[in-house]
């Protein structure tokens, strides 16, 4: 992960839905940040989840949040959701006080229910971190899934628009790129790079 600022050296956990006696051991093993997304707005959310609500996500990360856990949530852009949806999520991640927003970016593949839609064009991705930065102010915004896809040649452009951070490797189910490569851009902007 490259950063620009606000150096966190704290372990953290990807989970879903637990029982606050869950919370409670997780947080006395030494665990501070917990990781879990909302993906989109609560009004286009039914259009990609149907197991669990979207205010189940919501009191997941205020029960964290209650345990004093550092949070980390953010969500999935260009998977049909529009400008509106995207200013609802940012602007829910600030009432919730994500400490942390990761931004992923649609990239289709073949064989899934979403493969029609076409991926994001890298200026509106720009876009939507520069809008996310402006209402978000101090959270971290990190740049993860997708930005070798749908940025390409303009993935430097991610820190000018707002992001203050990238993953780098891979990501889940996708390769990411060369974290040779990666470490030369973070060189060549003159950024600071954070293991």
């Amino acid at each position: 992960m490259f950063k620009q600022h606000k150096k966190s050296s704290h372990l953290g956990v990807s989970i879903g839905r637990i029982s606050d006696e869950s919370f409670r051991k997780i947080r006395n093993a030494g665990i501070k940040k917990m990781h879990h997304n909302l993906e989109t707005s609560a009004n286009f959310y039914p259009n990609i989840c149907s197991t669990h609500s979207y205010q189940e996500r919501i009191d997941t990360l205020k029960r964290a949040k209650s345990f004093d856990f550092e949070l980390c949530s953010g969500g999935l852009f260009g998977i049909g959701e529009s400008l509106k949806d995207r200013v609802d999520l940012a602007f829910t991640l600030k009432e919730i006080g994500s400490d942390s927003v990761p931004m992923n970016f649609f990239m289709p593949i073949k064989g899934t229910a979403l493969e029609h839609l076409p991926a994001m064009k890298p200026i509106e991705i720009l876009k939507t971190l520069a809008i996310f930065r402006i209402i978000l102010q101090t959270p971290d915004i990190m740049v993860c899934g997708g930005r070798e896809i749908n940025l390409r040649d303009l993935q430097s452009w991610i820190f000018q628009a707002g992001a203050n951070g990238t993953m780098a490797g891979g990501y889940l189910t996708t390769n990411g790129r060369d974290i040779v490569t990666d470490k030369q851009m973070i060189k060549d902007l003159d950024l600071e790079l954070e293991d």
